[in-house]
């Protein structure tokens, strides 16, 4: 079972990490919006045992997309002993994948396959209310609809790089600018502060999905999202104590 599911993962690969990708994924334009990965995240539970994980796809999620069999969706969770070290022999690294797949919004799978393909944990069923635990309990699945996590002020940001090109003299940085020895453009303490004041102002006039007078360009957007808490014995090797995520979603052709 295992090894045939990592078979699957060899296949029709689409990799992201935006909020606005290409045509060929988003709705309009006859991609599909569910294999397009926005954030990916992953932190502990507050007494070290267990690995959240989560993944959103979907970018503005309007309701209309669901999770369906047409998308495989991969947590690639990677195990180390120690952090690597310039000049060092890189410590070894073991890759386990939490895998889910849908048949309807209301139906899925998920397994935990280890690196030699076989499955450590499995559950089944519908992620979508408050979600699904395992028999063992080792593994919990959530998947919906929820509200974009990410926070980005991306009128801000643009203003601060208005702002930037302007201070440069109207062209690419440095521009009039002088720099330092590292190459960075040498600014007086007045011109730092008003880079820093830009990218953190409330732009009044909107621009694209994000309208105007709001910081977080994303607090009213939703996403559609894979979150699962998952035992750390079941992705950590032998004594390891870190762990590395991403993950891909692979849609058939």
């Amino acid at each position: 079972m295992g090894v045939g599911l990592a078979a699957l993962l060899g296949a029709h690969h689409l990799y992201a990490a935006d909020h606005g990708d290409s045509p060929t994924l988003t709705a309009t334009g006859g991609g599909n919006p569910m294999a397009d990965l926005n954030d990916v995240y992953a932190w502990m539970t507050s007494d070290g045992a267990k690995i959240n994980l989560a993944l959103t796809v979907s970018p503005a999620d309007d309701g209309t997309q669901t999770f369906g069999p047409s998308v495989l969706y991969a947590f690639h969770v990677t195990s180390k002993s120690a952090f690597p070290i310039p000049g060092m022999p890189a410590p070894a690294a073991v890759e386990s994948k939490v895998i889910c797949k849908f048949a309807t919004n209301t139906s899925g799978e998920c397994w935990v396959v280890n690196a030699d393909g076989n499955v450590a944990d499995y559950l089944q069923g519908d992620f979508s209310t408050t979600g699904v635990s395992s028999p063992s309990g080792k593994i919990r699945v959530f998947a919906g609809q929820r509200s974009d996590p990410f926070f980005f002020n991306l009128l801000g940001f643009k203003a601060a790089v208005g702002a930037a090109i302007a201070t440069c003299g109207n062209m690419e940085c440095p521009g009039t600018l002088t720099t330092d020895a590292a190459g960075c453009p040498a600014l007086t303490t007045a011109q730092a502060t008003a880079l820093r004041g830009a990218i953190g102002s409330t732009v009044n006039t909107g621009s694209g999905f994000c309208p105007g007078g709001q910081v977080d360009c994303f607090l009213n957007l939703n996403v559609m999202a894979i979150v699962i808490q998952i035992d750390k014995g079941l992705v950590l090797s032998g004594s390891d104590t870190l762990v590395s995520v991403w993950a891909s979603t692979h849609a058939g052709a």
